[in-house]
């Protein structure tokens, strides 16, 4: 839709609030991730010898369970924004926008 000052007013789906909400997931996820990486990497080093096998098995264990919180991150980003638009449009809220193959 133009202004008539040559300009168009663009409509987003989301709102400031969800950007920052989504940004901060996307924080957290990428996080996990790098720490999911540095709990294999020093995993695999410490199966080099046999006496630091047990910690490194201990270091796949816990990369392991940090691999399920992704998508626990994910859903929690989804319930708050579903809540959060809840919230601003009563009972009559639109749907989260889907999610891309570039979302987190």
């Amino acid at each position: 839709m133009s202004r008539g000052d040559g300009s168009l007013d663009v409509g987003l789906p989301f709102t400031r609030d969800e950007l920052v909400l989504r940004q901060r997931y996307e924080a957290l996820s990428i996080l996990n991730d790098l720490l999911v990486a540095v709990w294999s990497i020093v995993g695999s080093v410490l199966f080099f010898s046999e006496a630091t096998t047990y910690a490194g098995t201990w270091c796949f264990l816990v990369g392991s369970v940090q691999l399920a919180v992704r998508p626990v991150l994910r859903l929690s980003r989804q319930v708050h924004l579903q809540r959060r638009r809840a919230d601003r449009a009563g009972s009559s809220a639109s749907p989260v926008p889907h999610e891309s193959d570039d979302d987190f």
